[in-house]
């Protein structure tokens, strides 16, 4: 089967798209199987959370192992704002403030709120057929359950005609692939996953592949359900993505410039550096500056998901004249009003600059 390989000449159309990752607001709600209210059963269920939403902001399996997190592990419910049983399970809402706080203390790195939103071709092939999994259908439950649970935003097409015939195993070649990457080009998505799954005497398997920019990877996939298939590849594709935006340990003093932003646009940066604990520095006309630590790379994997343009720095822009801006005199209308400017600091560390 060809498939898989047909997919990833979608990703440059998806990479020029004017997407803009929007924060997940259900990252810290965990839903998690629970056999009864007991309160043994209910510590094993809010630990089980723990450790699902833990690898959800790490991407890292073996974070909750640990020694300093032993006592958050023991005793999450200091980390829960609320909690409720539904049906068999039990719903967790993890207070997001305290949980950062409490696991940054303990020196965890985490992927923020702000994640690629990942659109989602996917074939079931059965004894009844192969089917796209679109928008609004039964099969997609499973997907949308996954994908919540592994902390991605997905996205799913809407299945219409010219899609389930784009996207049949015969029609999904080389020579055909233009009719694909034009209804691919719809959907406002920052990732691809593409994904064949399979049934079999023992359950479901899946060929799955996905693309972020440059960045691919792939694999195969295998569980004695379609939900269990689903979580499999979510699962991997979040841990394959959250390295990229870790606070890193190996961070540096960044001095950070974004220009052309208005009272929206300065909303949005607010957002998008505030898992960096960025600093603001100077407000003025359509320019911003800001003081964080941060590897290099993760800044810019950040900031790529807003579509910023980096902007090359003339090698005879001193980084001093960016620690103590003067105040211009045409602020534009709406821009919150400026702090008293901080005193003048020496020159440290990289000078980036972008532009919306």
């Amino acid at each position: 089967m060809r498939v898989i390989p047909s997919f990833l000449v979608l990703c440059g159309a998806l990479s020029v798209l004017p997407s803009l990752a929007a924060p997940l607001g259900d990252l810290y709600r965990v839903r998690e199987p629970v056999a009864s209210q007991q309160p043994a059963e209910r510590t094993a269920a809010l630990q089980g959370a723990f450790d699902t939403l833990l690898l959800r902001l790490t991407g890292d399996p073996e974070a909750g192992q640990r020694p300093a997190l032993d006592a958050l592990r023991k005793d999450p419910q200091q980390l829960v704002g609320r909690y409720a049983y539904d049906d068999k399970a039990i719903v967790v809402d993890f207070d997001p403030a305290t949980t950062e706080r409490s696991l940054r203390a303990a020196g965890v790195a985490l992927w923020g709120a702000d994640r690629p939103s990942v659109l989602g071709w996917w074939l079931n092939e059965s004894v009844d057929g192969t089917q796209l999994v679109a928008d609004g259908q039964q099969s997609a439950a499973p997907l949308r359950a996954a994908a919540q649970h592994r902390g991605l935003p997905l996205r799913l097409p809407i299945g219409d005609l010219e899609e389930q015939l784009a996207t049949t195993a015969e029609l999904l070649k080389a020579e055909r692939v233009t009719a694909l990457q034009e209804a691919s080009e719809r959907y406002d998505a920052d990732a691809l996953l593409a994904v064949v799954a399979r049934e079999t005497d023992a359950g479901w398997q899946a060929d799955w592949q996905f693309r972020l920019g440059e960045a691919a990877t792939g694999g195969q996939a295998q569980g004695d359900s379609q939900a269990a298939l689903a979580d499999a590849v979510m699962l991997a594709v979040s841990r394959f993505l959250a390295p990229r935006y870790l606070t890193s340990a190996s961070a540096e003093t960044i001095t950070l410039e974004i220009l052309g932003a208005d009272v929206q646009r300065f909303a949005e940066t607010e957002r998008l550096l505030e898992p960096l604990g960025a600093r603001l520095l100077r407000m003025g006309s359509d320019r911003l500056v800001y003081r964080l630590e941060a590897s290099p790379e993760q800044l810019r994997a950040q900031l790529a998901l807003a579509r910023l343009r980096e902007v090359p720095i003339e090698p005879q822009a001193p980084i001093e004249a960016m620690s103590d801006l003067p105040q211009t005199a045409d602020e534009p209308a709406g821009l919150p009003e400026e702090a008293p400017p901080p005193a003048p600091q020496p020159a440290s560390g990289l000078l980036l600059r972008y532009s919306w």
